[in-house]
């Protein structure tokens, strides 16, 4: 019970790394803002199971939209008084060859994984009176691993290293620590319907020959936002099974 009294929130977690890290946030005690965009069913169900073991809320907001994100905060300290935890989770990818991707897919990608990151740091550094800790969620794929067809994400996902690091600087003498996860293959939605071919190929790339679960990245999540972590902020922990 680690998070006993915590107040937590999880952007995009409706569904994959957000619902796993939802889940067992809650399990431990926190109560969990289960933050989603497009499916209010998928959210509900999540809110069901974490209300098995905490309060919680669901709360449609789109964290690029700055005036949506000021209006989950809102509604957050209205119902708990408070914040300790932010997971930077939500986000999109385009598959789409070089040659077909569009400027609006960039702007999109950017958007919501780059910029509605900085969004919801920054309302919860507002809010977090008393210390806190925000754990981002970058991908191998901003380190070492992005492909020509999913540039944009890439791209993002380094941005959001960088915004690690900058926001931990910025936000250690407030004792805000700021962290991210860089996970490789998941077996998400996201993932669901790329060739089996590829999948393959990928697997035999990591040397525990299988991709993550989410609740495998859950957990290194929940390390980072507990006092065992109490000596790190701007690092970027990865977790990809030994991808090579």
């Amino acid at each position: 019970m680690r998070f006993e009294d915590k107040v937590v929130i999880v952007t995009g977690a409706s569904k994959g790394i957000g619902k796993a890290t939802a889940l067992l946030f809650a399990k431990e005690g926190a109560k969990v803002v289960i933050n989603y965009n497009t499916s209010k069913a998928d959210a509900e169900k999540v809110l069901s199971e974490v209300n098995k073991f905490s309060a919680g809320i669901a709360v449609k907001c789109d964290v690029s939209k700055e005036e949506e994100v000021k209006k989950m905060f809102q509604e957050t300290m209205k119902r708990f008084g408070k914040i300790d935890v932010l997971v930077n989770n939500a986000g999109i990818v385009f598959d789409v060859p070089f040659k077909d991707r569009t400027v609006e897919q960039w702007k999109k990608t950017l958007d919501v994984d780059l910029i509605g990151v900085f969004i919801c740091s920054k309302e919860a550094s507002k809010n977090m009176k008393n210390g806190g800790r925000i754990i981002n969620i970058s991908s191998t794929s901003g380190i070492d691993e992005g492909e020509p067809n999913s540039m944009d994400y890439a791209s993002a996902k380094a941005g959001v290293i960088m915004l690690t690091n900058t926001l931990a600087q910025e936000l250690a003498p407030k004792k805000i620590y700021v962290n991210a996860v860089a996970p490789g293959w998941i077996e998400t939605e996201m993932n669901k319907d790329l060739p089996k071919e590829y999948v393959e190929q990928e697997k035999n790339k990591i040397f525990m020959k299988r991709f993550a679960k989410p609740e495998e990245i859950g957990k290194v999540i929940l390390f980072l936002a507990s006092d065992d972590a109490s000596f790190m902020t701007g690092s970027t922990v990865v977790v990809n099974g030994g991808y090579h």
